[in-house]
């Protein structure tokens, strides 16, 4: 296994992870204070804000690669057991899910559309 294998295993761990405390953090069985947490650690994870900013070399992405699976591993073990298990059931059953080619299709071509119109507006205003 390849550093390369490694990593996407990693990396796959990770996001089955995220979707299991995602979907603990919904459950009404969860403690407020845990569903909180999970917030917090899916909302740092997401921001764009750090603690140490990304430009700084090797310090500012070790803050992303601790803080978010101490956060994540804080919150599986704060979550009851029974909430985990319907949690990771759900996470399983998500990420087996297939991906919506003809939505990706459609969110581009609004996208592009939009780029386009926007480049036509700015074309515009700087020919006058």
């Amino acid at each position: 296994m390849g550093l390369l294998d490694s990593t996407k295993a990693k990396a796959a761990a990770l996001k089955q992870h995220t979707l299991t405390v995602y979907f603990a953090a919904r459950d009404p069985r969860t403690p407020w204070p845990v569903r909180l947490l999970a917030l917090l650690v899916a909302a740092y994870a997401l921001s764009p804000i750090d603690l140490v900013p990304d430009f700084i070399p090797v310090v500012g992405y070790l803050d992303d690669l601790l803080l978010v699976p101490l956060g994540l591993a804080l919150v599986v073990r704060l979550t009851p057991i029974e909430v985990l298990e319907s949690a990771r059931e759900r996470a399983r059953q998500a990420s087996g899910k297939p991906v919506s080619w003809p939505a990706a299709a459609f969110i581009v071509v609004v996208w592009s559309v939009a780029v386009w119109w926007a480049a036509r507006w700015a074309l515009g205003i700087f020919r006058a």
